[in-house]
């Protein structure tokens, strides 16, 4: 532990959390989320969260894969990615259209009942008894989704910031995993039956990313029977890639937007990116939106090959012109521009708000709900479902207006209800007579009890229908129940949720310019414009999305005309968000703990440096481990990977250190060998390169001269320091390079154990995973003392990953039936070539590196080889950064220094 003075405020607060933090090459540390923006409630918990490994083990078995693997297989890969490509978009497009039936034929089972009884209710006076018909299928549909998601508790949601963190390194349990995806699946089917104000779409994205993440694997392990033997794509890079594109197959699935949902995938989602990799998305977005269409049109309108029908989302066709008609025919003007901008401007306000009561709600939910039973969460479901379908029924009974079908609706009508009929064109049969005269319609009940989309596609294209009260009181009553669903333990979407109510708000604000101002005078105003750029305002001020949104709306309606003002009113929404909170699947990334990366390092990084943010407390194996000293390792740590290092001290010392006859000194032997082999200095290439021989007496009185010269130097500076002892263990930190020539001194200064161990230097060699060290004690890869390291077997890199995804343990394995006295040669297993800084490169320079490589831990190298400490996706989290940052820029001299030492433990 960090020596710590005691006397600034930032020693004190280094005291009180150097206990809970996770120490060595912990992949992710324990994370306490900075929720003072929220409020300060530091209460929250706080999770583990490990890395995901996109960087691949260039070691000894993987280079003999890559040599010798000559089979048809492994020379078509490029062609086999496009074919799994092909089949992803083909498996969420299935996703889609089981969703979409199932959805289609429970709301029309429960709507044609609940119609039934109004209209013999209506009649006989028993209008409670329709109420509670209308509860208990709510109850009924959202208690089953809220069992799937107890059962698996990643399904809650859209999944958008879980797969948004995947993507961005981060492993989250369970996120991409057969039992989320039918947890998903079905359970946001019944929550969007059920009358939650949720949508179907974010789910799907979800369901995408899982169907990519599963499919190139050709197994299963809920399933075991399938299995096939195609190790090809078993690595987090390429499941990465391919969970990319099974997002944006979702999108392209939810709106008919395959290039919205390339553009989504690459905006919101993915953190790595290439030219190929738009290609294949693109093509994935394809195939799903073409299985989608193809299914769809013969299941709902039996036309089977018509390929021209939306997604599951449709907007409709924006046609101002009536027939006949020639003049005003225009969706917008210039002048609408102007107005547009402060709807986008409002929109994000409205967004921020949205955001800011969400977060409160949420923070509440994980004080007093999340350490509670599980069936709280499913009862609070229950009561917002029954409280949504309450107030929708008495503000269509009591505050509804009820106005004169149009006369070619009023014979279909005939007091019959038809809300979920897909094929009928907007404004016919779409209309619902609750509590109206016959030949009348309920513009209350029409918006609250018919599907989110077509109550969409009403405010799109009818004009007149709805009065300003009924919009007003629908707007404020749909988004604060909105709020209050989003967060709740159901599979629940954003976007379809956020378009309706910013729809009513941009007809609210059609309705007031044509009603009250004197602005229909001098511009000819169209109500479904408004409604548009009134949802994607606020849509955009909630999710702050500006290039996919645009490209998804674009595509979803059909009119490339919208392209500026809706391109216009997103950036307002977007700047005007900003300015108060972030999005809101930021916010909930936030609030889960997870450490996600942003695009850019956090500001004034530049101040500090690799070596004052790496984590020392090192655990390290040598070259020549014993088996025993492996297995306490693994037990006693949960580091992802162990640097492989030798000590940086010649062959005497190693000896003379040993006791006599020591059991050890076999092993320490191999080690200096080792690395008398493998070390290449500058002079040795040099003498590789050159031509002439030189003798072996004069290489060695040059290196010894040249290491009097370094001893020289490090003694002056030693004598000019007013605290020997002090400077001296800083000086092994501050200036690494120093390390071969001060090391007899700084031992001889302080002559203890501990001493020793901390000042130890370690030349670095590479890096070896713990999943890896794990599989070769299962295989009982190992050699016995009395024989050559040549005598250990051989393992393929097949064999080295079978267990991909999901390796065993230490504690998994049988560690009884190895001799826990014999030898492991880890040099052909270990990563010789892993990415490394020094210690003086600037923090952004270290971000830039790790989030663009997708690496899971970054080790710093002093100029001398030696390992000095390591970079984990902890160290570069925002409140880490923030606290170094305070504490160098802020602490004393001394305290500062106190920072740099370092605890090493190590095995042999």
């Amino acid at each position: 532990m960090d020596s710590l003075c005691g006397c600034c405020p930032n020693c004190r607060r280094r005291d009180r959390t150097s206990s809970t933090r996770s120490g060595g090459s912990d992949d992710v540390g324990l994370l306490t989320g900075d929720y003072s923006q929220h409020g300060g409630n530091n209460w929250l918990p706080v999770k583990d969260y490990e890395s995901l490994d996109y960087d691949i083990c260039h070691n000894a078995p993987y280079q003999e894969m890559v040599e010798n693997d000559n089979t048809w297989m492994s020379r078509h890969l490029g062609l086999m990615r496009w074919v799994v490509t092909a089949l992803i978009g083909v498996g969420t497009g299935l996703v889609a259209v089981f969703i979409d039936v199932f959805v289609k034929y429970l709301s029309d089972l429960k709507y044609s009942t609940v119609s039934d009884s109004i209209l013999v209710c209506k009649k006989d006076g028993c209008l409670v008894l329709s109420l509670l018909i209308l509860l208990g299928f709510g109850a009924g549909f959202v208690l089953i989704a809220s069992i799937l998601v107890a059962i698996e508790p990643i399904a809650a949601g859209s999944g958008i910031p879980e797969i948004k963190c995947y993507l961005n390194g981060i492993k989250v349990p369970h996120v991409v995993r057969l039992k989320t995806l039918l947890s998903k699946a079905i359970g946001v089917l019944f929550s969007v039956s059920g009358g939650l104000f949720v949508g179907k779409e974010g789910p799907m994205i979800h369901s995408g990313a899982i169907v990519g993440a599963g499919i190139p694997q050709f197994q299963s392990i809920t399933f075991r029977k399938l299995n096939f033997n195609f190790p090809y794509f078993r690595t987090d890079r390429d499941k990465r890639d391919f969970v990319s594109g099974g997002a944006a197959a979702g999108v392209a699935a939810a709106f008919g937007a395959p290039i919205g949902g390339v553009l989504f995938s690459l905006e919101e989602g993915s953190s790595f990116w290439n030219q190929m990799l738009t290609w294949r998305t693109f093509f994935c977005a394809m195939c799903a939106t073409f299985t989608l269409n193809f299914l769809l049109s013969g299941l709902d309108y039996q036309q089977w090959g018509a390929l021209d029908q939306p997604g599951l989302i449709d907007f409709g066709i924006f046609d101002r012109c009536e027939k006949g008609k020639t003049t005003n025919c225009d969706p917008w003007t210039a002048l609408d521009l102007l107005v547009f901008i402060v709807m986008g401007f409002v929109g994000g306000l409205l967004g921020a708000l949205f955001n800011f009561l969400n977060t409160k709600l949420t923070i509440y939910r994980m004080k007093h709900l999340g350490s509670r039973r599980k069936f709280v969460r499913v009862l609070e479901a229950i009561l917002i479902v029954m409280v949504t379908a309450s107030i929708a029924f008495g503000a269509a009974m009591t505050l509804g207006q009820c106005k004169k079908l149009p006369s070619s609706n009023a014979q279909e009508a005939d007091n019959r209800f038809v809300p979920w009929s897909s094929n009928v064109s907007s404004g016919n049969g779409t209309e619902v007579t609750f509590f109206c005269q016959d030949g009348y319609y309920n513009d209350m009940a029409t918006l609250f009890f018919n599907s989110q989309e077509i109550a969409i596609k009403e405010l799109f294209h009818e004009a007149g229908k709805f009065s300003l009260q009924s919009l007003g009181i629908f707007f404020g009553l749909f988004f604060l129940l909105a709020c209050w669903t989003y967060g709740a333990m159901v599979p629940s979407g954003l976007f379809v949720p956020c378009l309706l109510c910013g729809a009513a708000y941009g007809r609210i604000v059609g309705n007031i310019l044509n009603e009250y101002t004197g602005f229909a005078n001098i511009s000819n105003i169209y109500s479904g414009t408004f409604a548009l750029i009134g949802a994607a305002s606020f849509l955009g001020g909630v999710v702050r999305m500006t290039i996919s949104l645009t490209v998804i709306l674009i595509e979803s309606t059909n009119e490339i005309s919208y392209g500026l003002p809706i391109m216009v009113t997103l950036m307002v929404a977007k700047w005007s968000g900003d300015l108060f909170n972030k999005g809101l699947y930021d916010i909930h990334v936030e609030l889960k703990g997870l450490p996600l990366l942003g695009w850019e390092p956090p500001r004034k990084m530049d101040r500090l440096r690799a070596h004052q943010i790496m984590e020392t407390r090192l655990t390290y194996i040598y070259p020549h481990t014993r088996v025993r000293s492996l297995i306490s390792i693994l037990r006693t740590t949960q580091h992802h990977a162990y640097p492989v290092v030798t000590e940086n001290l010649h062959t005497s010392a190693a000896a003379a250190a040993a006791p006599p006859n020591s059991a050890d000194t076999a092993v320490a032997s191999k080690n200096i060998l080792y690395k008398r082999e493998s070390t290449l200095s500058r002079s040795d290439e040099q003498r590789q390169r050159s031509s002439s021989v030189r003798s072996v007496e004069m290489l060695r009185v040059h290196r010894m001269s040249r290491l009097a010269a370094d001893y020289n130097l490090a003694r002056n500076r030693h004598d000019s320091a007013e605290n020997t002892e002090d400077w001296d263990r800083v000086s092994l930190r501050t200036d690494p390079s120093g390390y071969p020539s001060w090391l007899a001194d700084v031992m001889s200064l302080d002559d203890n154990e501990d001493t020793r161990d901390d000042c130890r230097p370690l030349t670095f060699h590479g890096v070896i995973l713990r999943s890896h060290l794990v599989m070769l004690l299962k295989k009982k890869v190992c050699y016995a003392e009395n024989t050559s390291s040549l005598c250990q077997e051989e393992l393929s890199y097949g064999e080295l990953t079978e267990d991909y995804p999901r390796f065993q343990d230490i504690h998994d394995i049988d560690i009884n039936a190895i001799n826990h006295n014999k030898i492991m040669d880890v040099t052909s297993f270990m990563n010789p070539c892993p990415y490394t800084v020094s210690p003086e490169t600037p923090v952004s320079k270290v971000f830039n590196l790790f989030r663009t490589m997708g690496l899971r831990h970054l080790m710093v190298i002093n100029s001398c080889g030696e390992v000095l400490g390591i970079i984990t996706r902890h160290n570069l989290t925002e409140e880490f950064l923030e606290e170094k940052l305070e504490f160098y820029g802020d602490a004393p001299h001394h305290c500062r220094n106190s920072d740099a030492d370092s605890t090493a433990t190590p095995s042999h």
